[in-house]
């Protein structure tokens, strides 16, 4: 990478036109109401489908988790088929990634709806068969919708600290739409504890509605300022460089065995804390009070992102979140005979750290696909986040048995009302060692490996618009 001087143009070569309108507060926004989009179709999802599936269709547990499977694998290579589709595209006058946001949207909700379309009188092989249609379906629908919506922050603006703006308002996003869907939903679509197909069917069709109304935001608000130069007739994308440039791409690889170890241990604690609360600390009401201080920590962080950003960069502020996480988590294990507000008071601080690597991640990509292009001179913003998805879903498609096999490591009973002190204590450890481990592995690896800090970022950011300008 050129050791130029670093210096900051009035305007950026690689941006479209200086008649374009500064990045500012409308893209921030635009760019939030996109997860909002979703998070409407995605926490539905997440949050109902298994029980919809096993309390409505029939279908046994087992089957579901195999469903599930077999769905987040197809997603996966769905997403860098996608991926790799949309950079082969032309960029339209709107834009390379909004069009496919706008067309995409439509199918996905209608899709999601579907998902909860109940036809009585059916038998199992039936139920079996629509769930695997629906859902196989719908897994490859929102990948079209989510691909050129996490590639298009890249392409917004080129300056890293609007990037971790982008990246933060998208994080704020999802945490706001999973409070409204978490708190709300639920009391609807439940009459004496168990679950109404009508009910839910009808929060499908609201929620499908309310999504295509925010990714239109997204679509109007937003606007894409970085264009790839025009490939010369007969210029195509080449598979063997591309793939080359993936695996030299160092922040990639990085960001990738990062991000794969905080996504494998947030879901893992997720999972766990239900445990945790019911039987260690006998109170399962008390993982709300968790929901709530995980939500208020990125909402008490998000102010202090971009300051922080422009004080220090993405990767120390990342490296710095992990430590006071994974301290906190370390401090939560080694305290004996824990009570409610102490635990909660560390782990709150721990959750203050977690919520900046959390708001910050999104930022990470977009540096590694503008690296992608510093190696091979060509923009695959699609292919680079899909790869980044697809890491990210194989993960998600193994994660689902964590749980069960450290539960069932500490010798876990759900026969019994009341579990033996030693598994309680083999939960707790669970739900504070182990993400104390991970947290301090993932701060190693951002500090020693990750090798764009605040001055290689602005480097590249410079080199990148010189090599845009010459080839113009």
């Amino acid at each position: 990478m050129s050791q130029a001087a670093l210096k900051t143009p009035e305007q950026s070569p690689n941006e479209l036109k200086p008649s374009v309108r500064p990045f500012g507060m409308r893209d921030k926004i635009g760019y939030l109401f996109g997860d909002f989009g979703n998070d409407f179709s995605f926490i539905l999802v997440s949050t109902f489908l298994m029980v919809y599936y096993t309390d409505v269709f029939g279908i046994s547990a087992a089957a579901v988790g195999t469903l599930f499977l077999i769905a987040r694998l197809w997603d996966a290579v769905t997403d860098v088929l996608w991926g790799r589709f949309i950079d082969s595209r032309k960029t339209t006058p709107k834009g390379k990634f909004k069009p496919w946001i706008f067309r995409m949207s439509f199918p996905l909700a209608i899709t999601t709806v579907l998902l909860f379309l109940y036809i009585p009188g059916m038998g199992d092989g039936f139920y079996l068969a629509y769930a695997y249609v629906t859902y196989m379906a719908w897994a490859a629908l929102y990948g079209t919708v989510n691909i050129p919506y996490g590639s298009m922050a890249s392409v917004m603006s080129s300056d890293s600290t609007d990037r971790a703006a982008l990246s933060g308002w998208r994080t704020t996003g999802a945490m706001a739409a999973n409070l409204v869907i978490s708190a709300g939903a639920p009391l609807i679509v439940f009459v004496d504890n168990e679950v109404s197909a009508s009910r839910l069917f009808m929060v499908a069709v609201i929620f499908a509605i309310l999504a295509i109304a925010c990714y239109m935001a997204c679509v109007n608000l937003s606007t894409e300022r970085i264009q790839q130069p025009e490939k010369k007739p007969g210029e195509k994308l080449s598979f063997v460089t591309t793939v080359k440039g993936l695996l030299k791409n160092k922040p990639l690889i990085t960001l990738l065995i990062a991000s794969l170890l905080f996504m494998l241990t947030m879901m893992l604690v997720g999972s766990i804390n239900v445990f945790l609360f019911k039987d260690y600390f006998e109170n399962a009401a008390l993982l709300s009070i968790f929901s709530l201080l995980q939500s208020g920590a990125v909402f008490l962080a998000m102010p202090a992102l971009t300051p922080l950003v422009k004080r220090f960069g993405k990767k120390e502020l990342g490296a710095a979140g992990m430590l006071i996480a994974g301290t906190a988590y370390l401090i939560l294990f080694l305290i004996p005979n824990i009570t409610l507000p102490v635990f909660f008071t560390i782990n709150a601080i721990g959750l203050f750290g977690f919520a900046f690597f959390n708001l910050i991640i999104w930022a990470f990509v977009s540096d590694a696909i503008d690296y992608q292009e510093y190696l091979t001179g060509s923009r695959e913003d699609g292919t680079v986040y899909a790869v980044y998805s697809f890491a990210r879903k194989i993960g998600q498609a193994f994660a689902g048995g964590l749980a069960g096999f450290a539960l069932t490591y500490v010798g876990y009973n759900s026969g019994v009302a009341t579990q033996a002190q030693e598994v309680k204590d083999g939960i707790y450890t669970i739900a504070t060692l182990v993400p104390a481990i991970t947290y301090f592995v993932v701060f190693l690896i951002l500090v020693f490996a990750y090798p764009l800090n605040k001055k290689r970022t602005k480097q590249l950011e410079l080199d990148l618009a010189e090599k845009r300008e010459a080839m113009k």
